[in-house]
């Protein structure tokens, strides 16, 4: 009988521990996916079929079989009463079959045609007149390539994802200070408020915008890098929690899951190119001239890149 009671008594508790454990995983699972529910924002239905999407609408990306995707980075400067402009446009060519992320900066002065507001302009003004929907659409035109994501942050967000990710290490080709910040040449170790500066810094850059561009970059692919490394729920709920007020995405929690777990070996390998061009004063303001030849060869890189 004893034998019998203490089997019994076993079996319970270890019944009522595997329910614990059940019930715990549970809410970590709601805890999560209400993080990434806040952060969730999908675009507005295409009201009009885009040069780069003649099957009518867009398909949702196979992440279970790893298929390409490329991804738009939007980092904007947002005011009161103010939309603000995305000071930063990397677009991301994600390829599993290559293991490999392509990535390139838009300079922001970019001259070219803002789509759904008729005008030509610098390519950062098209979130300024249409948010986010205009910013994808305008890039897809610019490149001649479909944009299947977004992620936008400001600068705030950016500051607190680099620190949730504890901070990025770079490389810096010369000393220089900025807002307070001092950088000196060669590998450095930044948090979230020195890494802002030292992506945002472009007048003391001997190539600019450019010198900027490459900072930013290079910060990103630090950003990827430390990413793939979440492996706990409670990581993954402390980065969505912490950043939710900050960062909008049209990636859901399920597809995010799938990146995580499909695509977390292709991050860790990122190439970058840079787009080509000139400098030019229309009417007083300055814009980057971008040749359509240097489009079109980037336009056929991503597209290689993509397979």
């Amino acid at each position: 009988m004893k034998l019998k009671l203490g089997i019994k008594i076993s079996l319970t508790v270890l019944i009522l521990m595997i329910a614990i454990v059940i019930g715990y995983a549970i809410y970590l699972y709601l805890h999560v996916k209400s993080a990434a529910d806040n952060i969730y924002e999908p675009r507005e239905p295409i009201k009009q079929v885009s040069i780069v999407d003649n099957r009518g609408g867009r398909f949702p990306i196979d992440m279970e079989n790893q298929e390409p995707f490329n991804a738009l980075i939007l980092g904007v400067d947002e005011r009161a009463n103010d939309r603000g402009r995305s000071d930063t446009m990397i677009v991301l060519s994600v390829n599993p079959a290559q293991k490999s992320v392509l990535m390139l900066n838009i300079p922001r002065d970019t001259r070219t045609s803002i789509v759904g507001h008729g005008t030509e302009d610098k390519i950062n003004h098209a979130y300024a007149f249409g948010g986010v929907n205009m910013s994808v659409q305008t890039v897809e035109q610019f490149l001649g390539i479909p944009i299947d994501y977004y992620l936008k942050v400001d600068m705030e967000g950016f500051a607190k994802v680099i620190d949730l990710v504890g901070g990025v290490d770079v490389h810096n080709p010369f000393a220089f200070e900025y807002e307070g910040h001092r950088f000196e040449k060669g590998t450095l170790h930044l948090d979230g408020a020195s890494a802002l500066g030292f992506s945002r810094m472009r007048y003391d850059d001997p190539k600019g915008d450019l010198g900027r561009n490459d900072r930013q970059r290079e910060i990103i692919k630090q950003v990827l890098k430390n990413t793939v490394q979440i492996s706990t729920v409670f990581q993954l709920e402390s980065l969505l929690g912490e950043v939710s007020e900050h960062v909008k995405t049209d990636v859901s929690f399920d597809e995010m899951k799938q990146m995580l777990s499909n695509y977390r070996n292709v991050l860790e390998h990122v190439e970058s190119v840079e787009i080509k061009g000139s400098g030019k004063k229309i009417d007083g303001v300055y814009y980057y001239m971008v040749e359509e030849s240097e489009k079109n060869r980037i336009h056929q890189l991503i597209k290689e890149h993509s397979g």
